[in-house]
This record gives C-alpha cells, sequence and structure tokens, in this order.
C-alpha cells in the first residue's frame, strides 16, 4: 500500500471517528456521567440550578438623593469568588455615611456589606478546597472586609488590614483584578460596589470573606455577624485585648457599640459602662450587659465614669460614634496605662485632640480599629452566636422588606433605629 493510500485510510477512519465521537459527545453522561461536572470545575462556573438572567439592587446615586431599586445584569463570580443569592443585609451607619457624602466613594454604587445567603456558583478555576468548605447551597455569612489572602497583611493573618481591599473595594469600588461584577441591565455600564454590593437579590464575594452558617441561625438575625459583632470583636479582641476583669466603658450604643457590651461581656468585663443621649438606648444597653449606664446629654461622662471606677478610669473606653467630641471623651476616660479605642467612622477630614503630656506620662494607647479579621473570627462569632453567648435576638430590634431600603436609612439617619436593623431580601 502507498504512503499516500495509508494517508487517506487514516483520514478516512478519523473523519469516522470524530464524528461518532462528537455524537457521543452531546450525551457525555452516557460515556462518562462525571465528565460535565469535571469540565465545569476547570473552566466554567460551578453551579447549581439555572440562574435568572438579571437581579435587583440598591442603588446610590449621589450624595443625600434617595436609594433606588434598578436591575442588573446577573453578576458573575471569577476564580476564588462565590455568587451569592441574598437573604438579609444589615442597616449599617457606614453606608449612611457614604449616602451622605462623608465618605467619598465611587458612584454609582450597589451598598450594603453585612450578608447572609446561599451560595449558588463559583467562579471558574476556583480551587477545589475552596468549593469543598463552600458547596453550592451552603448557608453563609459574609464579613465586610474581605480579605484577598495573598497580601502581606493577610499572609501574617492580619485580615483586617489587607491591602487589595483598601486599594481596589474602598479606593475604586471594586473587586481585586480591578473590575465591577455589577452592570446595568438596561445600558450596560458599570455599577461600583461597596464590599459586596450586599443590598441586592445577588451579589459576589471573595470567598475568603465567607463563612458557613449552620442551619441553627436565621438568616435575617445574622446578618449582622459581618458587621456590626465583626467590628466589635476586632474591637474587644484584638485592639484592646479584654480581659477578665476589665473595666470597659463604650460611648455610642447603636448596632456596633452594643455588640461591644456584648462581647465585653462574654469576654469576662467586671465594669460595663454605657454611655448615650438616649435613655431608651441606655435601658436596651442594660440586656446587652451593661452594668452601669451614663445619659451624656445630662451629665458629664468623663467624671461618671471616674466616679464609678472610683477615680481612675477604665481599661478600655470604645468610640463608636466618629464625632471629635466622643473621641475626647474616650481619651479622657481611661487609666493611667489605659486604651481607648476608636472604631466609629467621621466626616472626612474630621481630626481628633488628645492630651499630649497625659498621652506620653500616662502610657495612654489610642488605637484604631476598623473590624476583625475574616478567616480566623467570622468561624468564632458565628459559634458564639449559635451557643447563645453572643443574643442575636436582642441585637436585632427591626426588619424591613427590600422595598423599604430607602426608608430603614432614613430612620437610621433620623435616630429611629434602637441597636440593629435589617432588610430581608428573601
Amino acid at each position: 500500500m502507498t504512503s499516500a493510500m495509508v494517508r487517506r485510510n487514516i483520514a478516512t477512519h478519523y473523519s469516522k471517528f470524530a464524528s461518532s465521537w462528537s455524537l457521543l459527545s452531546r450525551h457525555s453522561s452516557i460515556l462518562n456521567p462525571l465528565s460535565v461536572s469535571f469540565s465545569s470545575f476547570h473552566s466554567q462556573g460551578v453551579g447549581g440550578d439555572a440562574l435568572p438572567s438579571y437581579m435587583r439592587g440598591a442603588v446610590y446615586w449621589e450624595p443625600n438623593k434617595p436609594l433606588t431599586i434598578e436591575e442588573f445584569n446577573m453578576p458573575r463570580p471569577k476564580a476564588g469568588e462565590v455568587l451569592i443569592k441574598t437573604k438579609a443585609c444589615g442597616v449599617c451607619h457606614s453606608d449612611l455615611h457614604v449616602m451622605k457624602g462623608e465618605i467619598p466613594f465611587s458612584s454609582p454604587c450597589v451598598v450594603g456589606h453585612e450578608i447572609t445567603g446561599e451560595v449558588v456558583e463559583h467562579g471558574a478555576l476556583t480551587d477545589s478546597k475552596t468549593i469543598e468548605r463552600l458547596p453550592v447551597g451552603s448557608r453563609v455569612v459574609g464579613a465586610f472586609i474581605m480579605p484577598c489572602g495573598n497580601c502581606s497583611y493577610c499572609s501574617k493573618g492580619h485580615d483586617d488590614l489587607c491591602e487589595a481591599f483598601f486599594a481596589y473595594n474602598r479606593a475604586k469600588g471594586t473587586l481585586y483584578d480591578g473590575e465591577t461584577r455589577l452592570f446595568f441591565r438596561n445600558s450596560g455600564k458599570p455599577a461600583f460596589m461597596y464590599s459586596m454590593g450586599g443590598l441586592a437579590e445577588y451579589c459576589v464575594v471573595p470567598a475568603n470573606g465567607v463563612s458557613v452558617l449552620p442551619d441553627s441561625l436565621p438568616y435575617t438575625e445574622s446578618a449582622i455577624l459581618g458587621c456590626a459583632v465583626f467590628t466589635a470583636y476586632g474591637a474587644m479582641a484584638h485592639a484592646a485585648q479584654v480581659r477578665p476583669g476589665d473595666s470597659v466603658a463604650v460611648i455610642g450604643t447603636g448596632g456596633v457599640g452594643s455588640s461591644c457590651l456584648q462581647i465585653a461581656r462574654a469576654f469576662g468585663a467586671s465594669d460595663i459602662i454605657a454611655v448615650d443621649v438616649r435613655d431608651e438606648k441606655l435601658q436596651k444597653a442594660k440586656t446587652f450587659g451593661a452594668t452601669h449606664t451614663v445619659n451624656s446629654a445630662k451629665e458629664d461622662p468623663i467624671e461618671k465614669i471616674l466616679e464609678i471606677t472610683g477615680g481612675k478610669g477604665v481599661d478600655v473606653a470604645v468610640e463608636a460614634l466618629g464625632k471629635p467630641q466622643t473621641f475626647a471623651q474616650c481619651t479622657q476616660s481611661v487609666k493611667d496605662g489605659g486604651k481607648a479605642v476608636m472604631i466609629g467612622l467621621a466626616q472626612a477630614g474630621s481630626l481628633g485632640e488628645v492630651d499630649i503630656n497625659r498621652l506620653v506620662r500616662r502610657k495612654i494607647q489610642v488605637i484604631g480599629s476598623y473590624g476583625g479579621r475574616a478567616r480566623q473570627d467570622l468561624p468564632k462569632l458565628i459559634r458564639l452566636a449559635e451557643t447563645g453567648i453572643f443574643n442575636l435576638g436582642h441585637a436585632v430590634s427591626r426588619t424591613y422588606t427590600f422595598d423599604e431600603a430607602g426608608k430603614a436609612f432614613q430612620d437610621l439617619n433620623e435616630g429611629k433605629i434602637v441597636g440593629r436593623a435589617v432588610i430581608e431580601i428573601i
């Protein structure tokens, strides 16, 4: 047989084989039931049921303008990210600061940064350990600081200082490839993301910022684990390092401040002093663990704290409002060698004053704290809630529907919310 004939025969047989294989591959589950899922794992997003083509999200456009509910193309996760069907999102002052123009942020953007929901898809090329940890269908809670897991701070376990989070999300409103996942359905134009842009029916979150939520914990109340409780835990565990028997004062008892009270109690603090200007908040503070309350609209909080502590001041004071006046009260309320921990965000450019001589001579420590460390702390917070040591039911005082999102932030701005409110998106 000549070489030309051999080539023709090989080509003919290959053509028939390819045609047959093409036919069989349309029914690849007959050849190998794992072939489709194996291919999806490596090159396509790994998901469950078919997703809708679009979703709704709450959009901030410009300062002091109401949120609007807009339609978006369905966001898609990339490697190391999960798509979550959002169930609930907390109502936080950080979003309000953005909406009032007090903290600069890219717009238009979808706000909302403390969420619970269900994992519905993994990004293409996501590693198998992440998919095993967060399988499709998992109930999850997302933290507002979403660590990249790779920068110099994350590699040391300091997720709260993640370089990518601040350089991309907080500075540009994107995820860590420099791109948003949100595009308006009608125009195709991009919208930015405050954290994951959680006040929406679906959101994309870096997997390092997500932990599994047990069936025993409800979606609605558990949303606050991602910011209010997360921020309080970071302040108490890492910044203040509260120890059993410490005296603690919390100035400002809103959602984050009241969470600080519960965490202080869990850590075994002795005197726990709640400071606020509203009696109803102070009354509620007692259920969170406050042993003393001070209405700073009626009496000098520094003098009262000194009186309660026998003239010494507290071991730890926490400022949860972000105001120059309360910043000063915080630094003046601690004992010699004490820690003044600042967790309240302020209007951009705000400055706090401190007595330099007292700071130096009395070894006063002034510490900033933005939040917890998602990979280490979020599972611990979930466990505290699951065992009842942290009472989620007491912390959440009010709920809103998704369509009431604008009203929720209006009520927050007007001081009508005691504790924390949550928007249900189920």
